[in-house]
């Protein structure tokens, strides 16, 4: 007799507690006064972000690959323009580069599509 897997739980208390954890990092940070003059609830929230994009999208494909490492980076330009080291002139071509990049990367055919991705049938006339 094959036994059948128990039903896995979704992913929403996963990534609420994530969130959570995120949060109370940020506010930390915030409130010992590391980084001054960086907004951590934004920074952490796009990393977060990049990262729930893997995870939310059980790993490598064509969507995480694009949205994943487009928000992390995101998230290390932030902290960098923030902290005085990189001017918004220079930090927003190079994220215009980077998601050309990444969609160039989604086209190549070994990365999968999504599992939630459905291809459409051919149009009914």
């Amino acid at each position: 007799m094959v036994e059948k897997e128990a039903p896995a739980a979704g992913k929403g208390p996963f990534v609420l507690a994530v969130l959570i954890i995120v949060l109370g990092v940020a506010w930390l940070l915030s409130a010992r006064g590391v980084g001054l003059g960086v907004n951590w609830i934004w920074t952490l929230g796009l990393g977060t972000v990049g990262v729930l994009t893997f995870v939310l999208s059980g790993g490598l494909d064509k969507f995480s690959v694009v949205f994943g490492p487009f928000f992390i980076a995101c998230s290390v330009l932030s902290i960098l323009r923030q902290s005085g080291k990189l001017a918004l002139d220079t930090e927003l071509p190079v994220l215009v580069i980077l998601i050309g990049v990444l969609l160039l990367v989604a086209q190549m055919r070994f990365v999968p599509p999504p599992k939630w991705f459905a291809p459409l049938g051919p149009p009914s006339r």
